[in-house]
């Protein structure tokens, strides 16, 4: 799978990016379907507890799959979207399946 992260807004982390690629490591071994995954961070000025979104949408076959957060940290906010993705493909993996 490829991984294509876009800040938006703000500068570059080399550590957020590596923090991200390593957490969506296991996803790619559980299901070798996937494609790519678009990551977008942003920062909410608006918001003092809670501003810092993150974006990810996986292609695959059939639809696309989407998920958003906003926690107090870039960290939170990637573990709580990549919880997000591993419910809908759950869901969608029976679709996928040999039979």
């Amino acid at each position: 799978m490829t991984v294509n992260i876009r800040y938006v807004n703000m500068d570059a982390s080399e550590a957020l990016t590596a923090y991200t690629e390593k957490k969506l490591a296991p996803l790619t071994k559980k299901h070798d379907f996937l494609i790519t995954c678009d990551v977008a961070f942003k920062l909410d000025n608006n918001h003092k507890d809670q501003g810092h979104i993150c974006n990810m949408e996986l292609s695959l076959p059939g639809p696309r799959i989407f998920a958003t957060s906003t926690e107090k940290n870039f960290e939170m906010a990637v573990k709580e979207t990549i919880s997000d993705l591993e419910k809908q493909l759950s869901k969608r993996r029976h679709t996928f399946q040999t039979h």
